[in-house]
């Protein structure tokens, strides 16, 4: 019997496996080595396992009978509570919930091995803390929603947190993200400021910095972001994620706590584009809740969104560059952007390279997108109605205690803060007077014709120059170092991306990681076109992530 294998022979001997259950058939016993080695080993293996792991790999685990659902969702746990304590990116960990669904997976696995599983059946993931999950409180990052005794605990799942429930999914905890998602940084009163994944000086984003992180970090298999403006997709571009925005309709946002709700959308952040299908898969579909919903199933492209995952989508295809972004601000005075930096147009312009290298073509035309577009994009107002949206979440997600705005106010004894009335903070003006959409006389010409005529030139200048998309940065400049000017009491802002026009005509778009920084930090590149394209938009993601195989991981600190 071999009793001096040391553990590099002995990971050698078991060829990188997991090793305790390999000893028999090597003639080791257990009582050969201390427990303490026996541990190490078998946590090198889950160790490696588990990191950077995708749905499919996992349920591959799974059906080896490597592990069970309460050993992984452990590791993750774990995880979180070595390293999260430098990155804050899990506002709420539910650990007491986590456990007892796993128990419950594993326990029914063992009475009925061959029963059929969901498409998530195993898979921890992290909820973004404006999205219902019952029993927990939807604080939205607000400290408001978490006065003791007042909290905002939902009664229950939004409707994307019960599909995602019924698959399988193990929901490990709440992200964090700034108060009501406003705002391109992650700090919020309740549970202050998220890092990057990548340095946790810099931003990761907002407003679903807390689920970048947590993604990107390897605390979670993936997330649930929400996008007024580009929060699902700029922190995907600063951390190295696939992070997709579906076609407005096409994923319900009942449940979620609005920033704009005729604005708001709901969608996937992952580390892979199939990843991102699959769970879209489970997400998308019609909700009695959420009236725009209606008739989704007939208007998107057939499922599942695996299908649409082709090595080659992009042999073929066209993609227009938006004047209005690219374009150096200083060629129109009066044009309102964010200028693209040096170093992100660098990048931006290798991420175009390798589209053709995988054989798409690219038109750059002053004609795409200009800044008259853009115009069009700022006469679509959705503020008058946000209000609105405040009262419809609180009707049919609020606490026992208040239903609506007034009652809110009623059981506090102040009203919810000025954004969440369709108000602007002080000293500004108050915002537009508060009426409901369905019965705004005005809201054609408000709202639903800027929209179309906005629509109608996106989709003119596709059509015109035959194009299938349209690509461009998913942020315009680096992340930022966010410990800049502490010490004077300020705090550096970003970072910024104006690509909030993709959530005024509801079209989809899709951000993947495209390269990094000389600091080490991410960028990413982002794919926009028609409405309901969203297999498509999938599958040139896919092509371009296959291609270039640009992500890597961050490497985590415990302190800084």
């Amino acid at each position: 019997m071999v009793t001096s294998m040391n553990r590099r022979d002995f990971m050698r001997a078991a060829g990188a496996m997991a090793a305790v259950p390999l000893l028999p058939q090597l003639g080791l016993a257990q009582s050969t080595f201390p427990q303490s080695f026996l541990h190490a080993i078998a946590q090198d293996a889950i160790d490696r396992d588990l990191f950077e792991t995708s749905i499919t790999h996992l349920h591959g685990l799974y059906d080896a009978h490597r592990y069970t659902t309460t050993q992984v969702t452990r590791w993750y746990l774990n995880r979180i509570a070595r390293y999260d304590d430098a990155y804050r990116a899990i506002i709420h960990v539910d650990a007491k919930g986590a456990l007892a669904t796993a128990a419950a997976q594993d326990a029914a696995r063992k009475s009925n091995p061959n029963a059929k599983r969901g498409p998530l059946w195993g898979v921890p993931i992290v909820i973004k803390a404006n999205t219902s999950v019952k029993g927990l409180v939807t604080n939205g990052g607000w400290a408001g929603f978490n006065i003791a005794g007042r909290e905002l605990i939902a009664p229950a799942d939004a409707t994307i947190v019960r599909k995602l429930k019924a698959a399988g999914a193990i929901i490990l905890g709440q992200t964090n993200m700034p108060d009501f998602a406003g705002g391109d940084m992650t700090i919020s009163t309740t549970y202050g400021r998220t890092g990057n994944a990548y340095d946790p000086r810099f931003s990761p984003g907002g407003s679903s910095g807390g689920t970048v992180t947590a993604v990107a970090a390897n605390f979670c298999v993936f997330g649930n972001g929400t996008d007024t403006g580009n929060s699902i997709r700029m922190p995907a571009g600063t951390s190295s994620l696939v992070g997709l925005l579906p076609t407005r309709g096409l994923v319900s946002i009942a449940g979620i706590l609005p920033l704009d709700w005729l604005l708001d959308n709901a969608g996937p952040i992952a580390r892979s584009v199939t990843d991102v299908a699959i769970a879209l898969d489970v997400m998308a579909g019609e909700d009695v809740m959420d009236y725009r919903t209606k008739g989704s199933a007939a208007e998107a492209q057939p499922g599942p969104y695996t299908k649409y995952l082709n090595a080659r989508a992009l042999s073929g295809k066209r993609f227009g560059v938006p004047a209005f972004i690219v374009k150096p601000a200083g060629d129109n005075p009066n044009a309102v952007r964010t200028e693209l930096q040096p170093e992100a147009r660098a990048l931006f312009n290798a991420s175009l390279d390798a589209l053709r290298a995988a054989g798409a073509t690219i038109v750059i035309d002053d004609s795409i997108l200009p800044d008259s577009f853009s115009d069009l994009i700022g006469k679509v107002n959705t503020r008058p109605y946000i209000a609105e949206g405040y009262d419809i979440f609180l009707h049919d997600f609020g606490p026992a205690r208040y239903h609506s705005m007034a009652e809110y106010a009623h059981v506090i004894g102040s009203p919810l803060p000025p954004r969440a009335r369709g108000m602007t903070e002080p000293p500004q003006p108050p915002g537009p007077a508060q009426l409901k959409v369905e019965s705004d006389p005005g809201a054609d010409a408000t709202l639903w014709q800027p929209r179309q005529n906005a629509y109608a030139s996106y989709a003119e200048t596709l059509d015109r120059l035959q194009l299938d998309g349209y690509v461009y940065p998913a942020v315009q400049m680096p992340p930022n170092d966010e410990t800049i000017g502490l010490e004077q009491g300020q705090r550096s802002t970003g970072p910024h991306s104006r690509t909030g026009w993709v959530n005024r005509i509801g079209v989809p778009a899709i951000v993947v990681p495209a390269g990094f920084y000389a600091s080490g930090l991410p960028f990413g590149l982002e794919i926009a076109t028609k409405r309901w394209r969203d297999g498509d938009l999938i599958g040139w993601a896919f092509s371009y992530e296959q291609a270039t195989k640009s992500r890597r991981p961050p490497r985590l600190v415990e302190k800084w």
